[in-house]
């Protein structure tokens, strides 16, 4: 099931390995989305702005891992690439040791400090204890969210995006009968749904370390390679570090704008916690597809296969715009009805203001599709500090932006969605610069 990205049909295997990505990673949001869904139609409003509003610190902190096991990813591609089995074996066990430590000073720093990060999102009191609730279960889930994805990161590098999808598919539909289960017939309310996802989760995590170890006997580990190398260390952290920086600076931003959204009120943050569902799906395929592309770049960077790389730039960005176009035309036309799949019809208020945000900002996916590409880009040509330099433009402008908007009273609540789009263009203007400057056409040979 391993797939060599550096020979054969660009754009056919750059889809072939992306298409288990996409499907994976949105299955991978239907963890909180079933949540979501069952919660709002079942447990009330109250519920469902304390599970929404949940999701954004959850992406964050989980960002913090993925970026670390994305990083090392490039990594694990890179040495694939240039055919350097031992360096691959040691980058895994420092890599793995690196992640563990994060994930576990992760989950006690947020057990720690749960009210005050509720404090700082500025939950309303009439939410507070059924958020409280919910988090204190899902925070047990950090350390197997850790093991899905470096596990998951590991594979891909190698060209294997089968198997992640087929574990992450069967906790899926675990996930969504334990959400019934506990919500409809023990009655467990919003802590039932957390334990559904966590449960989930584990066998998720536990089932791909379980499978590649026995599975995969070339990334089993000798002696030898359980050693102590700086210098893989140091390729290793500079890698992670960075696109964890980057990862966890763009939700970091996502949750400052949480903030403001729950000063809003229960109807906006329940409206936001709908939308920014369907959002994230419905741009997900050219976020995976972005990642594959980073895969694709890396590998053929590491088998010094330039003209390669720019062939892949060209039909990413074809298929990435016509994508997006085809997705926009679809969230724009059928917010309504994409709404009425989590929000009851009378719930007026909620609708209509959902329905702007998906209008407002589903009409610009073909420019974070593009900012995907980008991060993706300067990732596996080892530059993370240029997809950290783009993140920080994009959040930054639409943090900013988001605030000074929202403050006009004739503007109020959609100011936040004007924002994002505002940020997606100036970020690509400066990433497209610098890939013209640095890279295109003669600076890809350096």
């Amino acid at each position: 099931m391993n797939q060599d990205l550096t020979s054969g049909n660009i754009t056919k295997s750059l889809l072939r390995f992306a298409f288990p990505i996409m499907v994976g990673n949105l299955l991978q949001q239907l963890y909180n989305v079933v949540d979501t869904l069952i919660v709002g139609q079942f447990l009330g409003k109250d519920a469902l702005a304390a599970v929404g509003a949940s999701y954004s610190l959850m992406t964050f902190l989980t960002s913090i891992l993925m970026g670390l096991c994305m990083g090392s990813g490039v990594v694990f591609s890179i040495c694939f690439g240039r055919k350097q089995e031992d360096r691959m074996k040691s980058s895994i066990y420092m890599s793995f040791l690196l992640i563990a430590t994060v994930a576990l000073l992760v989950s006690v720093v947020v057990f720690a400090g749960i009210d005050k990060i509720l404090e700082l999102l500025q939950v309303p009191l009439d939410i507070y204890a059924l958020m409280r609730e919910y988090l204190w279960v899902i925070f047990w889930g950090i350390f197997a969210a850790f093991l899905y994805n470096y596990f998951a990161a590991l594979l891909r590098a190698v060209g294997n995006s089968v198997i992640p999808l087929l574990f992450l598919g069967v906790s899926t539909f675990l996930n969504i009968g334990l959400d019934l289960l506990f919500i409809l017939v023990f009655h467990r309310g919003v802590q039932g749904a957390a334990e559904a996802t966590v449960l989930a989760q584990y066998v998720s995590g536990a089932g791909i370390f379980v499978y590649t170890w026995i599975g995969f006997p070339q990334f089993r580990l000798k002696k030898e390679n359980m050693k102590w190398r700086p210098e893989v260390l140091k390729e290793i952290g500079q890698m992670s570090f960075l696109t964890c920086v980057q990862q966890s600076v763009m939700n970091f931003g996502i949750l400052m704008v949480q903030g403001l959204v729950n000063s809003f009120g229960a109807v906006v943050m329940a409206a936001f916690s709908v939308a920014v569902k369907i959002d994230t799906l419905a741009y997900m395929p050219v976020q995976d597809f972005g990642n594959a592309f980073s895969t694709f770049v890396a590998q053929n960077y590491g088998a010094g296969k330039t003209e390669r790389i720019r062939q892949g730039i060209h039909s990413a960005v074809k298929t990435t715009f016509l994508f997006s176009v085809g997705v926009s035309a679809l969230v724009f036309v059928f917010a309504r009805q994409l709404m009425l799949i989590f929000v009851k019809p009378q719930e007026m208020e909620i609708l209509k203001v959902g329905i702007s945000y998906l209008r407002i900002e589903g009409s610009f996916y073909c420019l974070i599709g593009f900012l995907f590409l980008l991060y993706g880009y300067y990732r596996a040509m080892k530059h993370p500090g240029m997809s950290l330099v783009l993140t920080v433009i994009s959040l930054g402008i639409r943090v900013v932006l988001a605030y000074l908007l929202s403050a006009i009273p004739s503007v109020g609540v959609t100011g936040i969605w004007v924002a994002v789009p505002v940020g997606w263009v100036l970020a690509d203007a400066v990433g497209y610069g610098y890939y013209r400057r640095e890279f295109s056409p003669s600076g890809l040979d350096n």
